[in-house]
């Protein structure tokens, strides 16, 4: 499986790439979290893509915060550098200001991107919830999309990830899954987010041995405890392929 740690970046996103290059595969990058300002997911995923070429790097692309001329030129910047995918989502509304809505949908902006603004490489994926029926995640993977996000992973949810990923397999569509982890230092944070968790750090490698050969990779994270984060990403090392 490929490792992709959630990544969600501050002033200080470089230094912090650098301390945990070695333990992944590549990032997965939150744009402005919460609606609140930080540094852009994608100008982040320009730079980390530039400096380090070999790791795959995808960041999340909010439509409520852009216009489609922004989104446009981002996609443009994305795939100039050869950013390996954009996963498109409304996403949370914005801490200031009122969303933007002019693209109605990620399909809408999808279609946006390919048509009007004529990507040439960049892939572009969808963020499918296991609160939606499987139906309709289904009926999205075999829509016009690259790849497939799927969050809220748990124990409950599980036979859902397991049909939504043998549909992608069946379609040849990378599927990666969030893999949130408890520590006694983020139980707050994780309250505040209100996901449920996929496991604790004590069972992080039994739960990972189920995703094997279900998924083609995880987006590890302990929410906000960045030492929690280097443990896990350790304790993840033999499942990288």
């Amino acid at each position: 499986m490929k490792i992709l740690h959630e990544f969600v970046p501050t002033r200080k996103f470089l230094k912090l790439a650098e301390e945990i290059k070695d333990l992944v595969d590549g990032w997965n990058i939150t744009d402005s979290a919460a609606g609140i300002p930080a540094p852009s997911g994608t100008a982040v995923s320009c730079v980390l893509k530039t400096k380090y070429p070999d790791k795959i790097v995808i960041p999340i692309f909010i439509l409520h915060y852009k216009g489609p001329v922004e989104v446009g030129g981002l996609a443009l910047a994305a795939d100039a550098v050869g950013v390996d995918g954009l996963v498109l989502t409304m996403g949370d509304v914005p801490k200031y200001g009122e969303p933007i809505k002019m693209l109605k949908s990620s399909e809408e902006a999808r279609n946006f991107l390919r048509t009007n603004v004529r990507l040439k490489n960049l892939k572009l994926g969808c963020l499918l919830s296991a609160r939606r029926p499987v139906e309709d995640s289904i009926a999205r993977v075999r829509d016009d999309w690259d790849f497939v996000f799927f969050m809220r992973l748990e124990d409950k949810s599980f036979p859902i990830l397991e049909q939504i990923a043998k549909e992608c397999k069946r379609l040849n569509k990378p599927i990666y899954s969030y893999f949130l982890v408890k520590t006694p230092r983020n139980e707050e944070i994780i309250k505040m987010i209100g996901w449920p968790v996929t496991t604790t750090m004590d069972q992080v490698e039994e739960y990972a041995t189920k995703l094997e050969g279900i998924v083609d990779g995880i987006i590890p994270t302990c929410a906000g405890d960045h030492e929690g984060d280097k443990e896990l990403l350790r304790k993840l090392q033999k499942f990288r392929e």
